[in-house]
């Protein structure tokens, strides 16, 4: 009802009032207009469009406030997903640290062990090599001292052959016999 009075009394001010000749007639194309516009309106109320664009715009909103509490709830998951991936990359680099220092623990103890080892070879080599070298110098002292005996011996047989007699080396075989018996006995 209140509609029809603003309508009225906007019709009321309007310069169809200003026009001349009388307002009520048919060949008023203003009064024509205003009965037009009236019987608009009236259509507009009478199939209730204006409560059924509020219900529309009413169900757009509730569609809208859905669509931003859905929106809301996705964020706050994926922050959730952000926070726990965060976590887990933090969790992973922290592994990831633990296992590049347990493996420069491991090379440098394998590391000092291959150095240890080396060293033992090198002192096992070593000692090796002096015991080789103790043992051909004394296969050659043993070589000289057994070529000096033999040179010796020859040279004092060849003296012993100018300087003996027949006689002398008679009783020098009889004595030989003498001690090898005694020896034997």
């Amino acid at each position: 009802m209140r509609i029809i009075l603003t309508t009225a009394a906007a019709l009321a001010a309007t310069p169809a009032l200003a026009a001349s000749g009388p307002f009520f007639s048919l060949g008023n194309t203003d009064f024509v207009v205003t009965i037009g516009f009236l019987i608009f309106v009236g259509i507009v109320l009478y199939f209730k469009v204006p409560s059924k664009l509020m219900g529309m715009l009413d169900t757009r909103a509730a569609g809208i406030q859905k669509d931003l509490d859905e929106a809301r709830a996705l964020r706050e998951e994926a922050q959730t997903l952000l926070a726990s991936y965060e976590r887990k990359t933090r969790e992973a680099q922290t592994q990831a640290d633990e296992i590049v220092a347990t493996a420069r623990a491991e090379a440098q103890a394998t590391a000092d062990q291959a150095r240890v080892d080396l060293e033992a070879s090198v002192q096992r080599r070593l000692a090796a090599a002096i015991d080789q070298i103790d043992s051909a110098r004394n296969a050659a002292v043993k070589e000289v001292r057994d070529r000096a005996i033999a040179v010796a011996t020859a040279a004092a047989g060849e003296v012993v052959a100018k300087q003996l007699t027949a006689s002398d080396a008679d009783t020098l075989i009889d004595q030989s016999i003498e001690t090898v018996s005694a020896k034997l006995h």
